[in-house]
């Protein structure tokens, strides 16, 4: 199932002015500045998914309400088959597939991601987010910037670290690099 960057940024809006909450308090709440989080309304910037999660927690719902815009019914358990997550297409490189998006209450966002090789050959752009976040890498060779240090992962390698510091990955060798993220 995909979702529409569109139709993210649409009700993103739509809680935040029914909330009464202004995008000074939101940039305020994410930390990050008001002309980010503009960026982030506009379309003119990526939303990290890390960055959903937290504008979800602000509003009070649960992350797929603003992916799908449908409200989450299961309570005890959530059963996501093989390539039928939430798809959350941010930018050319990277690809999230949410893989429980059904179940309310949620202590963790779990996501497959997929990395394509980047064709400038730049390094790709650091994030910081609030809280931890847990990668297993499933494909591929995975290059993992954090903190002005690079550390290579291969298939089966896997990493936990403090997301508040700054953080990029990028697929090697010319290859897609496929991972589970869980952002806690």
């Amino acid at each position: 199932m995909k979702s529409n960057i569109k139709d993210i940024i649409l009700r993103i809006i739509e809680f935040r002015e029914i909330t009464g909450i202004s995008i000074e308090e939101m940039a305020e709440y994410l930390h990050i500045s008001p002309e980010q989080y503009r960026a982030y309304e506009s379309g003119d910037a990526d939303i990290p998914a890390s960055m959903l999660c937290e504008i979800a927690h602000k509003f009070n719902v649960d992350l797929s309400l603003l992916l799908t815009g449908k409200d989450t019914k299961m309570h005890i358990f959530s059963v996501t088959r093989k390539n039928q997550g939430v798809e959350v297409n941010r930018r050319k490189e990277y690809k999230y597939e949410n893989l429980a998006s059904n179940l309310t209450h949620k202590k963790a966002e779990p996501f497959i991601v997929t990395v394509e090789p980047r064709e400038d050959g730049t390094r790709p752009s650091d994030n910081t987010h609030l809280g931890q976040e847990f990668i297993y890498v499933i494909e591929g060779v995975l290059k993992v910037y954090i903190n002005n240090n690079e550390i290579v992962l291969n298939e089966g390698d896997s990493m936990y670290f403090d997301s508040a510091y700054e953080h990029a990955m990028e697929a090697l060798e010319g290859k897609k690099a496929k991972f589970l993220d869980l952002l806690v």
